[in-house]
């Protein structure tokens, strides 16, 4: 049916942008995408959330999630049939024993990044240079976690490895490049004060674990520092779990009215439970840079929205609205809480995140807008936090 949506180069200031090459309906999934390099938080995998180390699929069945999640191995689900969990698939690394969710997965790894970052028996030494790098990210970014030290150390595994590194090094260079300027604000949100001597740490930590010839630029300070910018811009975050899985099954159960209900009541308890036991945390979560998907801007009124449907890294972008040819297609940066504030806080979030002013059409239209809602929300912003973890929490 070919592609229904391209990039532009839209200015210098913005960038480039997604356009719709025809016309999309609402509902519609403009495209399916997998990520040239993805991985896992590296806090979420020391806390057990079981994923596979390549698609990032979870690897618990549903029961086994919520067990988990709510600190009791006595729980039964209803409905088993409806967990999509296959254990009898799952593969993992000989060497170094990484789980994967099928034999496809396991060869991918190896075949793009694996061979190169593959710790083998070193598994478990904690004086292996790339166990050294993950433990001092580890005590830089703690959760809610934004980005991993590993994803950057899969591009690197990744030119590494390949044949054609020009060809790897050119899809790497399609991600947003930001000024020097911009760059430390980035890694600055990423590393908080004391950025310059943590930064300089990983660099020295990163340099032991991956040197290349090759490419030696990305390991001086102003490379390291590109490439940092380059995840914290563009990663995209990625959720996945067996028990989001099971709940969207049993909703399209076609049940007796009695049981729907009892069903019903089941899980919005079992969700109620879990957020006391483990609070906002229920997937197996990372990051991945998704060529398409990264030229997608921001509009505080998006017509389009991204998810993990297929429990596993593949970013399905769908339509939230009728999108005619050549509209651009935008997707929303905040959460839906974040998008009912104020354009001055909104477009402080962007700012500080993003490092933008955003001027979609709801913007434009509030331009004129007293700043004074953004002091009434501080005063209320406690109030506000506990919404948007409400809000996070219902995103599953």
């Amino acid at each position: 049916a070919g592609a229904a949506a391209e990039a532009r180069f839209i200015s210098s200031a913005k960038g480039k942008g997604l356009f719709a090459t025809r016309n999309i309906r609402k509902g519609e999934t403009v495209f399916v995408e997998r990520p040239v390099v993805s991985s896992q938080f590296l806090w979420n995998a020391l806390y057990n959330y079981r994923a596979c180390d390549h698609c990032l699929r979870a690897l618990e069945t549903a029961e086994e999630n919520a067990q988990r999640l709510l600190g009791k191995s006595s729980l039964v689900l209803p409905h088993p049939e409806q967990c999509s969990t296959r254990k009898d698939l799952h593969q993992q690394c000989p060497r170094c024993q990484v789980t994967y969710c099928s034999a496809e997965c396991r060869q991918a790894a190896l075949e793009q990044y694996h061979q190169v970052l593959c710790l083998g028996p070193s598994r478990d030494d904690p004086t292996h240079p790339l166990n050294k790098l993950q433990e001092a990210w580890r005590n830089m970014h703690y959760p809610p976690e934004t980005s991993s030290i590993m994803l950057m150390a899969r591009m690197v595994a990744t030119i590494k490895q390949a044949k054609d590194k020009e060809w790897w090094i050119k899809a790497f260079s399609q991600f947003c490049n930001k000024t020097a300027n911009e760059e430390e604000e980035i890694v600055h949100k990423l590393l908080g004060d004391k950025f310059k001597g943590q930064l300089e740490l990983l660099r020295l930590l990163f340099t032991d674990a991956l040197y290349d010839e090759y490419l030696s630029r990305w390991f001086t300070p102003e490379g390291f520092r590109s490439l940092f910018a380059l995840v914290g811009t563009n990663g995209q975050g990625i959720g996945t779990s067996s028990l989001s899985q099971w709940v969207h099954a049993c909703d399209a159960l076609d049940l007796p009215m009695l049981q729907r209900e009892e069903l019903d009541a089941f899980i919005d308890q079992l969700y109620k439970d879990i957020e006391k036991e483990s609070g906002e945390f229920l997937n197996c979560e990372g990051s991945g840079l998704y060529v398409l998907q990264s030229c997608c801007n921001h509009s505080c009124i998006p017509n389009a929205e991204t998810s993990f449907p297929e429990n596993n890294f593949l970013l399905h972008l769908t339509a939230l609205e009728d999108i005619e040819a050549g509209e651009e297609i935008c997707i929303s940066y905040l959460d839906c809480c974040q998008r009912e504030r104020s354009r001055h806080s909104r477009n402080k979030i962007l700012r500080e995140n993003y490092l933008f002013t955003c001027s979609c059409p709801k913007c434009l239209a509030q331009a004129d807008d007293a700043d004074v809602t953004s002091d009434e929300e501080e005063e209320g912003e406690g109030e506000t936090d506990d919404a948007e973890l409400e809000d996070e929490m219902t995103d599953v």
